[in-house]
C-alpha cells in the first residue's frame, strides 16, 4: 500500500535516528538509501535536503509510506535465509514506483499566457528509510520515501494533485514489480487473486492470521535488535495454528487476467492512462516490471503514451478494455515482444475484413 503523506516540517530526526536493527544483516547497508543523492542518512542535517518547499505553501515535502503486503513481510519472520532477497525484491519495487510518479505524476502548474499547462519536473533528491516492523512488533516490510514539495530548477511547488491522483497506479505498480522480483529471484511465488487480495503460494493463511497488522490501539514506536526480533517473533510462533488454504494460484503466468483487467475499469466513462496502468498491474497476476508495463500501455494505447499529471488524456471504456480483440485472439501477453505479435494478428484480420468487405461492395456495385 502507497499512502502519501503531507510534510510541514524538516525535522526527520524520527526517520533519520532509527536505526532499524531489526534488518540489520537482511538487508544492504544501513537503513536510508538514495534514490537520487548522497550522504550520510543518519545525520539530519543531510536528510533534510531532500525537502524542500516555496514562500507561497507551508508544505516542505511528501513521506510516501511504501508497504509490501503482509503475506510478504511475514517472509522476513519465517525465512531467514531469502529474508534479503525479500527485502532487495522490495526496494528495487519502491524504485519503481518512484520512478513511476517522477514520470508521470510530477508536474508543476503553469498560467502563464491565459494557459493552464502541466509541465513535466524533476526531483532533485529522493530519499528513503526500510523499516521492517510495526509499532505491534509484527513484522511490516515498508519504506518512507522522502521527496520535496518543490521540484529542481521551478520555484513553484509540485501540483499534489497530480500526486495524489496518480498514488494507486504508483502502488500497483509497487506490488507488481515485488511479485516479479521475488518469483525471479527466490523461491517463494508471490500472487494476486481476482478479488485483489495478495497472497504467497504455498503460505498457511494461519500466519496472516498471527500477524494480521490491526490494532485498536497505535502503540509505541519499537527499537529492537536483531536477535530480540527474531526471539520475540520466534514466540509469536508458539501461537502459531495452521489454516486451510482459501485460494489456489492460477497456471498461466504469463498473460493477462483479462476478466481482472475489464472489471477494473467497470463503471467508467473515460480511462486515463493511470486508470489503464492500475488495471494491468493489478491484472498481472504473478506480476510485471515496470519496463514492460510501460511498453505495453504505449504498444496498445498510443494516444496515451504522453499522458502525465491530472490532465490526462482519455479513452472510451470500450477502446479501454478491447473486449473484441480479447474475444478473438485471446488474453494478451504480458511481455512486450509477445504482445507485438498479438497485435499484428489483430491488424491481421482488420485486413482481412476490409479486404472482403471491398470485394461484397464490389459484387453489389457489378449486379446493379
Amino acid at each position: 500500500m502507497l499512502r502519501v503523506m503531507v510534510r510541514r516540517s524538516r525535522d526527520l530526526s524520527y526517520l533519520s535516528g532509527d536505526r532499524a536493527q531489526e534488518l540489520d544483516g537482511v538487508r544492504f547497508g544501513g537503513p536510508g538509501w538514495w534514490w537520487r543523492g548522497a550522504g550520510d542518512t543518519t545525520e539530519a542535517s543531510v536528510s533534510t535536503r531532500a525537502l524542500g518547499g516555496s514562500s507561497r505553501s507551508s508544505v516542505v515535502g511528501y513521506d510516501l509510506v511504501v508497504a509490501a503486503p503482509r503475506p510478504v513481510s511475514i517472509l522476513l519472520a519465517l525465512d531467514e535465509d531469502q529474508a534479503p532477497l525479500v527485502v532487495s525484491a522490495h526496494r528495487l519495487a519502491v524504485a519503481a514506483s518512484i520512478e513511476y510518479l517522477e514520470q508521470r505524476a510530477l508536474v508543476v502548474r503553469d498560467r502563464r499566457g491565459g494557459d493552464d499547462r502541466e509541465l513535466p519536473a524533476r526531483w532533485s533528491r529522493v530519499l528513503s528509510y526500510t523499516h521492517g516492523l510495526n509499532r505491534h512488533g509484527e513484522p511490516h516490510l515498508h519504506d518512507h520515501v522522502i521527496v520535496a514539495a518543490r521540484p529542481e530548477g521551478v520555484e513553484r511547488v509540485l501540483e499534489s494533485r497530480s500526486l495524489f491522483a496518480h498514488a494507486a497506479a504508483a502502488d500497483s505498480i509497487y506490488r507488481a514489480q515485488l511479485r516479479h522480483e521475488l518469483a525471479r529471484t527466490s523461491t517463494w511465488i508471490p500472487w494476486r487473486s481476482f478479488e485483489g487480495v495478495e497472497h504467497v503460494e504455498g503460505l498457511d493463511e494461519g500466519y496472516r492470521s498471527l500477524w494480521g497488522g490491526h490494532h485498536g490501539e497505535r502503540g509505541e514506536k519499537l527499537h529492537w535488535t536483531r536477535e530480540e526480533t527474531r526471539r520475540n517473533w520466534r514466540r509469536d510462533l508458539e501461537r502459531f495454528q495452521s489454516e486451510v488454504m482459501v485460494a489456489t494460484p492460477p497456471r498461466s503466468r504469463g498473460w493477462l487476467d483479462e476478466h481482472a483487467f475489464g472489471a477494473a475499469l467497470e463503471g467508467r466513462r473515460e480511462v486515463s492512462r493511470r486508470h489503464l496502468v492500475t488495471a494491468w498491474a493489478d491484472a498481472a497476476t504473478f506480476g510485471v516490471g515496470l519496463t514492460e508495463l510501460d511498453a505495453s500501455i504505449d504498444l496498445l494505447y498510443p494516444a496515451l503514451a504522453r499522458s502525465r499529471g491530472v490532465r490526462e488524456g482519455v479513452l472510451g471504456l470500450r477502446e479501454a478494455r478491447m473486449v473484441a480483440q480479447v474475444r478473438e485472439h485471446g488474453p494478451r501477453p504480458l511481455g512486450s515482444r509477445e504482445l507485438v505479435g498479438w497485435r499484428q494478428r489483430d491488424a491481421a484480420t482488420e485486413r482481412f475484413r476490409q479486404r472482403d468487405a471491398d470485394r461484397e461492395r464490389s459484387r453489389s456495385d457489378r449486379s446493379r
